[in-house]
């Protein structure tokens, strides 16, 4: 085990940091237990790439990508067991190597697995990663072990939990057989699109919208099922699209002084970067999967319910067109599909849901970025939930009304974690946690 005195931890956009006295890299469940059991407080972070404070701010810190190992595979079962430190896009390749895939993967592979359970991330046209949860091992505060599995209800409080259960130590991912995908993309109008939503969900095994805001259309993306071996007529576009991010970065730079601006290049972008039809094969991962970011970014994202969403999208779009507000969305909004689960902290508990992301490109002005602010209070409104991971200002008063298990969620943290040791100040103000019991107190 590695450890490091007294240092800074910053966040991959730089908009976070914090200083630690003691900083862990461990490589197995026994150091794991040992580090976590010999602290009062402590957090633990991967790639360090969300947006909300939930990595960091306590005295001892655990970086979690150290302990990666691919631990086993069932080949009868098809299910792979790893270290939560794992890079996803490590899982994936490895699954890909013996023909398996996880059905719904989120937009980029860069995040450990650990971080993207913890915090709910999704894709599109399916579930949630942690929906494929088959058992895990978790660390509790005193150091102890539990085994979870499909039988035991703790499961769907913890797939979704932030890590203020405990540290998931290892994860066992039920797979399925890997299939390719046509995916085909083109831009729609918004009167195009919009309407054929839920007929297109049942067509496609995938649909994605990027929709771009100030230039009233979108970006279809939808891939449908096919053989392997179906001869598909590649076209990529044009070659200059790779340079979408360049000529964001330039376009925007100046947009937190002068936030119209926004609304100019965006119509630019579209004209240049999303008037282009594509189309090509390959699997879900190779089809869809960012490789990495260009840019640092900074994220938020809300969800609502599919059957709101056109009522949302319409209140939306009517407010940010206004131009005696500030909110200019960069471009793109990523508009996508996540089916309807029982964990207790999922976006989708208990109904389908539509999920938007709202990006600032200029992450070291997004505290002036306005459209973060309009979008959280139009989704509020219709019961809309925030992404754990990604940057929202609502706190426990709002939580426990579009969070139904919200409560019953705190109830067992308080039980399992009775001295908040997994509470950094970010995660206290959002569940309104109670001072904590004394350590002695509990062991007596």
């Amino acid at each position: 085990m590695e450890q490091k005195k007294n240092g800074t931890w910053v966040s991959w956009n730089e908009n976070l940091k914090h200083d630690y006295k003691s900083l862990y890299k461990v490589t197995t469940e026994e150091e794991l237990r040992e580090v976590i059991a010999n602290n009062d407080k402590i957090r633990f972070f991967g790639n360090k790439q969300s947006s909300a404070d939930i990595a960091a701010g306590t005295a001892a810190l655990l970086d979690m990508k150290s302990y990666n190992k691919i631990v086993s595979y069932d080949y009868n079962a098809k299910t792979i067991t790893v270290e939560s430190g794992v890079i996803l896009g490590d899982l994936l390749e490895a699954i890909e190597k013996v023909g398996w895939c996880i059905p719904c993967l989120p937009d980029i592979n860069t995040i450990t697995i650990g971080g993207a359970l913890a915090t709910g991330t999704h894709g599109t046209s399916g579930k949630l990663l942690s929906e494929y949860i088959a058992s895990c091992r978790l660390v509790l505060a005193d150091g102890s072990v539990k085994e979870i599995n499909k039988e035991d209800n703790l499961l769907n409080a913890v797939k979704v939990s932030l890590g203020m259960l405990g540290v998931l130590s290892t994860v066992t991912f039920q797979c399925e057989p890997e299939y390719t995908l046509h995916i085909k993309e083109r831009p729609e109008n918004d009167n195009q699109w919009l309407p054929k939503v839920q007929e297109r969900l049942k067509k496609h095994a995938f649909l994605r919208i990027l929709w771009l805001p100030h230039t009233n259309n979108g970006y279809v993306i939808t891939g449908d099922k096919i053989n392997p071996d179906t001869e598909v007529k590649e076209n990529l576009g044009p070659k200059f699209l790779k340079h979408r991010r360049t000529a964001s970065k330039i376009l925007y730079k100046y947009s937190h002084v002068f936030p119209w601006i926004t609304a100019v290049a965006n119509k630019l972008l579209y004209r240049g970067f999303f008037s282009s039809k594509k189309e090509h094969k390959g699997s879900l991962y190779q089809a869809t999967v960012t490789k990495s970011r260009g840019s640092t970014l900074e994220l938020a994202e809300w969800t609502v319910g599919l059957s709101k969403f056109p009522q949302v999208f319409a209140e939306l779009k009517e407010e940010i067109n206004k131009w005696s507000n500030n909110s200019f969305i960069h471009i793109p909004m990523d508009v996508r599909f996540v089916q309807k689960d029982e964990a207790w902290l999922s976006y989708a508990y208990n109904e389908d849901i539509v999920t938007m992301g709202c990006v600032s490109r200029n992450a070291a002005t997004a505290d002036t970025y306005e459209a973060f602010k309009t979008v959280e209070n139009i989704f509020l409104k219709y019961g809309g939930r925030p992404h754990w991971g990604k940057r929202f200002a609502a706190k426990d008063a709002q939580l426990t009304k579009i969070y139904p298990k919200w409560e019953d969620f705190k109830e067992l943290r308080a039980k399992l974690d009775p001295t908040n040791k997994f509470l950094n100040p970010y995660l206290a103000k959002l569940v309104n946690a109670k001072k904590a019991v004394n350590a002695e107190k509990v062991t007596a």
